[in-house]
């Protein structure tokens, strides 16, 4: 087996005419059935890298279940076109070969796991993108998302450079790389309004992009990463998962949870890709809320840890300047006036009902700070689970799952 396994999430929704139906997952933008969408445009951008000792794996994710077959397929088909131009082995995971895996898991006394494996939500993907590697017998998971594009022919060869290694002395199972916007450069952009004077959210993230990305030297212990650009070792990832209890921002999680294992992240200021994702459709009221809702699940993470042998003690401070600034005491605050900035913002603009979310905004924070469960604890018995299954996982036979491998 190659020593490093390509990873690409590709999400996918009913036709356009269909839309989305109650029940459906919610994704930023997952594409209609019935459209070509990105992935082929990121398949066919492998071409340009020198270094091809790696696998490829697009992973077939359906907003629903009913639509799953058909978005294997679709999948498969483009697959298919990519094949006329791409050197390197393409293989397509879907609803077929998760259904392979959960029998096996039965087979094999791991039906208990068989929730761990699954084809929605982010953090489940995520987990698939670190599964199928293992399975596949890659000592190295590079995670990649279908709506990027390769733009330096040395993007592997840097990324497998340091890891498994060491770098001052530490030991390196996790690399970062970056995302450069379609103008080329790393800083996000986006307009000003008002309520981001309490949110603000775009200066720290381009505070840390600056101070990492910007900046010598070119590793760097970081506190941010992307996750469609992330680089794991399987020494990490057949111990640590992402956590499907958090509700989006999985990557940034997935570093917390990977600290607190004792392993860290070191960005690579050479390691960039070419992020070109549709239009975001979802009004900022929703974006808001769901950073929101994913801040408050890390910073209880970060304050219910306690003393445990083999676990490093992580604080806000360590994910400064981003996203440290929204691990702090002062969420609520910074919450609470940028819902109010925003619900006067949609008033102006005659939008009773974006108004109206944006205050809910606060009263949902308010009934996740009465809630008792432990996210930490959680992420304990989460990770003991995990390691059983990956114990389990390496006696499968990838061509139990893929009946393209010889």
């Amino acid at each position: 087996m190659r020593k490093a396994c390509v990873v690409f999430p590709s999400y996918w929704a009913r036709r356009k005419e269909e839309g989305w139906l109650p029940g459906d997952a919610v994704y930023d933008h997952p594409i209609p059935l019935d459209e070509e969408g990105t992935l082929l445009r990121a398949l066919k951008s492998l071409e340009i890298l020198e270094s091809r000792d790696f696998e490829v794996v697009v992973l077939a994710i359906p907003t629903s279940e009913d639509i799953a077959d058909a978005v294997e397929e679709k999948v498969k088909e483009i697959i298919r076109e990519a094949r006329r131009e791409v050197a390197a082995p393409i293989h397509v995971f879907g609803s077929s070969h998760l259904r392979k895996i959960h029998a096996w898991l039965e087979s094999a006394g791991g039906v208990g796991l068989r929730d761990l494996v699954r084809l929605r939500g982010y953090s489940h993907v995520r987990n698939l993108c670190i599964l199928v590697p293992h399975i596949l017998g890659s000592e190295t998971a590079v995670l990649i998302d279908d709506d990027e594009v390769f733009e330096d022919p040395r993007f592997m060869d840097k990324a497998l450079e340091v890891i498994g290694g060491t770098l001052n002395d530490e030991p390196v199972y996790a690399v970062a790389g970056y995302y450069l916007q379609p103008d080329g450069q790393y800083r996000v952009k986006k307009a000003f309004e008002p309520w981001m004077r309490h949110w603000d959210q775009v200066d720290r993230m381009n505070e840390a992009f600056d101070t990492f990305i910007g900046r010598p030297p070119r590793y760097k212990v970081t506190p941010f990463v992307f996750g469609g650009n992330m680089v794991i070792h399987r020494d990490l990832f057949t111990k640590v998962p992402f956590d499907p209890l958090v509700p989006r921002g999985e990557d940034i999680d997935y570093l917390i949870n990977a600290r607190m294992f004792g392993f860290k992240f070191f960005l690579d200021n050479t390691l960039a890709i070419k992020h070109l994702p549709p239009p975001k459709t979802h009004p900022a009221w929703r974006r808001l809320r769901e950073d929101v809702f994913r801040f408050l699940f890390e910073r209880e993470k970060i304050r219910r840890q306690r003393p445990l042998p083999g676990m490093m003690p992580v604080r806000p401070e360590d994910y400064d300047p981003y996203p440290g600034a929204f691990l702090k005491d002062d969420l609520e605050s910074k919450v609470e006036g940028a819902s109010r900035v925003l619900a006067e913002f949609y008033r102006e603009k005659g939008d009773a009902d974006g108004a109206e979310e944006s205050l809910r905004t606060v009263a949902l924070m308010r009934e996740v700070l009465r809630d008792e469960r432990n996210p930490f604890d959680d992420l304990l018995k989460l990770q003991a689970r995990w390691e059983r299954l990956m114990d389990l996982a390496a006696h499968l036979d990838a061509r139990e799952v893929f009946a393209d491998i010889p």
